[in-house]
């Protein structure tokens, strides 16, 4: 299947929602791509108190109503942005819709913290479900101001800043080699910086893993994963000469540290299901740890993407 070079977004009416619309609004205008808002719902349904015992659908008139009025504010709102902007209601779980909407193109974007939208639809939920399963890049916008502070729902959205510093997590994984390559087409296209970290949680290991040498080189095993980390970064520079990525690797896990680089970064890239890899050091579970925990967007990128677009 041909991907369009448009950006999908999930709309719900919330601030949560609107704050992510504007991000991705953002990344297209970058990128040169186009937008597509999609709002989704599903009939609710309720046992009927009949002598039948059967169920009961509610008219779902007045929701399509209320989807499409939520398009038309989220259309709105980017219509100065620069970009061909398209939209439509789905019905269907969001999630679901979302995920195979992915299919087709750049980039699927989504808020957390929806609740209290249209429909009371659940961004959480969907931010938790699609970058596991999406067949494109995910990035995920937390509600949170410039400083990263929570922002609460039905406040007035936040303003957005900028792609200027990405951390991307490496733990040599096959998703992480992804997400690595993703980190390097945005770092090109916003120019900006780009660091790439691995983890080494020795602590941890030592504390739990018994059967481990009780003289472990700490040293050794740090500089084992630099050079580790080096082979990997340089073998993904081969067609980006022109890019510096700074290499960091530190004791911690991998969901620790990146949740305390998002506190100063604008943009965090990892894998996910990164198990496996040079010592299975880094992701795997780390993605949902810093999606629920990251000041800054966090885009997941999953086995399922394809290469990055350039």
């Amino acid at each position: 299947m041909t991907r369009r070079d448009e950006v999908l977004v999930g709309v719900d009416g919330s601030t949560a929602s609107l704050h992510a619309l504007d991000w991705a609004a953002q990344h297209a205008r970058t990128r040169g791509w186009g937008l597509h808002l999609a709002c989704a719902y599903t009939l609710p349904a309720f046992t009927a108190a009949s002598l039948d015992g059967g169920y009961a659908a509610l008219d779902d008139s007045a929701i399509q109503e209320g989807a499409a009025a939520v398009l038309a504010e989220a259309t709105a709102r980017v219509a100065d942005v620069g970009v061909p902007v398209t939209s439509k209601v789905y019905t269907g779980d969001a999630g679901g819709v979302l995920v195979e909407l992915s299919r087709q193109v750049r980039l699927a974007v989504v808020g957390t913290r929806g609740r209290g939208g249209f429909a009371d639809r659940l961004l959480g939920t969907v931010s938790s479900a699609l970058p596991a399963h999406a067949y494109c890049p995910t990035v995920v916008v937390p509600l949170r101001d410039a400083q990263g502070h929570l922002v609460p729902e039905g406040a007035e959205v936040p303003v957005t800043r900028p792609v200027q510093r990405i951390v991307v997590g490496v733990d040599g994984s096959e998703q992480a080699e992804k997400a690595l390559r993703c980190a390097i087409t945005e770092a090109e296209a916003w120019n900006a910086s780009l660091t790439a970290v691995a983890g080494v949680p020795l602590g941890a290991m030592t504390g739990v893993l018994s059967w481990l040498p009780a003289a472990v080189d700490h040293e050794q095993v740090l500089r084992d994963m630099e050079e580790g980390l080096d082979v990997l970064v340089d073998k993904a520079l081969v067609e980006h000469p022109d890019l510096t990525v700074r290499r960091i690797v530190l004791d911690g896990t991998g969901a620790e540290l990146l949740t305390e680089f998002s506190v100063a970064t604008d943009l965090i890239v990892l894998g996910s299901r990164g198990r496996g890899g040079f010592r299975g050091l880094l992701l795997g579970s780390t993605s949902q740890a810093v999606l629920h925990h990251a000041s800054c967007p966090v885009m997941v990128v999953t086995n399922r993407c394809e290469p990055p677009a350039g």
